[in-house]
């Protein structure tokens, strides 16, 4: 890193002389305007002219008729996940209509826009002025729908509700909604030091949110993977007895207990709950003990077994996740200041 010396200019004014080689590079002489920014770690960032907004980010996919539908979601995705703005989809013969449902279906839930589209090309775009985004209120939407999902869950296994169960199944991909956009703002903020600033990110809370996402989007997964199992009984004529019922949903109330107290203690930054919540597990494990001897002890029928194994997992996963979000709040509790 080059040093430069700060000299005085008149009564008031401190100045440092911008190196030769970097204005060269800009193409900049005496009188033009250069932009500065400061970062949240009080950095200064010089910008050759006048600050112009940043602009979109172009890519071009070129898709086989035969192409696998998997393989086109992914690549989607993955150039969305990455700052692509403007996705510019072109088939060498025209696309397949299978093709055409998965691309719409992923345009929806990426929040992008089918711009121009005929049957070899398709133009996407998002329209989202993401510097004006807030990551938190983001997850906070993101997680009050996947706790939903979990409350919803347990009163339908303790019911045996298989209606309420397929209304929550089918709200899972809200909350892929939120987790891909908010990826994308993480992705593009630990890579663009302007958009962290604007979004008030510092490098290490990228690394932080990132986890916090996931486990979000994992949380709403196992309630999602709890319905479906829940839907499936009952589409057998099947009936789990209730003292299993009872004994996995008491588990299942006591690890969404953790999970909604884990996500209100790393917004709160509330240390002392997150501790009590990562030595609750020993609680939520015995209980899980039970209903794995209670399962094959009271249940003959396989297909019920293998369900409340399911189930029995799910509720678990849902506790650990609590207790990564329970560890990243402690974590950040020693992070050093900036």
């Amino acid at each position: 890193m080059e040093q430069r010396k700060i000299m005085s200019l008149g009564r008031s004014s401190l100045v440092i002389s911008l190196p030769k080689y970097w204005t060269q590079l800009n193409e900049l002489k005496q009188g033009d305007v250069v932009s500065i920014a400061m970062n949240r770690d009080r950095s200064l960032v010089v910008f050759p002219g006048a600050k112009k907004e940043r602009e979109a980010i172009k890519i071009t996919l070129h898709i086989e008729p035969e192409e696998n539908i998997e393989f086109v979601i992914r690549s989607i995705i993955a150039c969305y996940l990455n700052g692509y703005s403007n996705i510019r989809l072109v088939s060498k013969k025209f696309f397949t209509v299978p093709q055409q449902k998965a691309i719409r279906r992923i345009v929806r839930m990426l929040y992008m826009r089918i711009m121009e589209a005929n049957t070899k090309e398709m133009h996407i775009a998002t329209l989202i002025d993401e510097s004006k985004a807030s990551i938190e209120t983001g997850i906070n939407r993101m997680y009050k729908i996947s706790s939903a999902m979990c409350r919803d869950t347990l009163t339908a296994l303790k019911n045996q509700d298989a209606s309420l169960a397929k209304s929550v199944y089918t709200i899972d991909d809200e909350v892929d909604h939120f987790s891909f956009f908010l990826l994308r703002l993480i992705r593009r903020a630990a890579v663009d030091p302007t958009l962290a600033n604007q979004l008030a990110l510092e490098p290490i809370d990228c690394l932080d949110y990132q986890t916090l996402v996931h486990r979000i989007e994992q949380v709403s997964d196992q309630a999602a993977n709890i319905a479906k199992h829940i839907i499936m009984i009952e589409g057998r004529k099947r009936k789990i007895s209730k003292l299993l019922l009872e004994k996995m949903y008491a588990a299942g109330c006591d690890a969404l207990a953790s999970y909604d107290k884990a996500v209100n203690a790393l917004l709160s930054n509330d240390v002392k709950c997150s501790d009590e919540i990562i030595e609750n597990q020993a609680k939520i494990e015995k209980l899980d003990q039970e209903i794995a001897s209670l399962a094959f002890l009271k249940e003959k029928d396989t297909e019920v077994i293998c369900a409340c194994c399911s189930i029995r997992d799910s509720i678990m996963r849902i506790a650990e996740y609590a207790a990564d979000i329970a560890e990243i709040t402690v974590n950040r509790s020693f992070k050093p200041p900036s």
